[in-house]
């Protein structure tokens, strides 16, 4: 049975794998070591005037007004393997990121906790949201920086970069790149470093911000709930 490390996409833990089938290394709720941008041109509107700087004020009014949301994504892990799937996202506090075939891993958060499940091993594990690299998508009122350090935020080329810093993530220190797109601020990506420098990116696409996930897609069973760890 083969295992992986489930590090910097929600934290930093060791999950069962499916036979024959290396499963993701689960989203940290973003990541891969983003490239390092040639000197962009400013950003500009269609008539050519200059797009304003971004603020994480700007940030967290995007991120505030999101009250649901599904979207499929495809996870890169840092051996270069792809997975894809489906994200749901019903705030406050709640996410699942749904693996397609033949990967069998869930990741779910109820707004308290986050569990690990393997569908075919028929087994969870729970942890704290407070060790998450992206927590603060799942706080009643969303305040970038609060819970992590705003490290940069400007325009590179047709998109907004947002670099964050969390000391407090399960394993150490984790680096946090979101990308946002330049005009309508919508999410598009995030890649996650971890401490040990392994580099998860998550990309989404077909975004549905009119979408209110049912519920229960974001119930966790507790007669398999395991202590969090800390």
């Amino acid at each position: 049975m083969s295992r992986f490390l489930f590090a910097a996409p929600l934290l930093a833990l060791t999950v069962a794998a499916a036979a024959q089938v290396p499963p993701p290394r689960p989203p940290g709720l973003v990541s891969g070591q983003p490239a390092k941008a040639s000197a962009p041109a400013p950003a500009k509107t269609e008539g050519g005037a200059a797009l304003e700087e971004p603020t994480i004020d700007r940030v967290n009014a995007y991120f505030n007004g999101i009250k649901g949301m599904q979207a499929r994504f495809v996870q890169t892990s840092p051996d270069g393997r792809k997975f894809a799937g489906t994200l749901y996202l019903l705030r406050p506090g709640r996410m699942r990121f749904e693996y397609n075939a033949p990967a069998t891993l869930e990741i779910i958060a109820d707004g308290r906790s986050v569990a690990v499940r393997d569908r075919k091993l028929n087994t969870q594990d729970l942890y704290f949201i407070g060790q998450t690299p992206l927590k603060f998508l799942l706080q009643p009122k969303i305040s970038v920086g609060k819970d992590s350090t705003v490290t940069g935020l400007k325009r590179e080329g047709e998109e907004i970069i947002l670099h964050l810093e969390d000391k407090s993530t399960f394993g150490g220190t984790s680096q946090i790149r979101i990308a946002f797109d330049g005009i309508t601020h919508a999410i598009k990506e995030w890649t996650v470093t971890d401490a040990q420098g392994n580099n998860t990116r998550v990309m989404l696409s077909n975004l549905n911000m009119a979408a209110v996930p049912d519920k229960s897609l974001f119930v966790i069973d507790e007669q398999k709930m395991i202590e969090p760890r800390n």
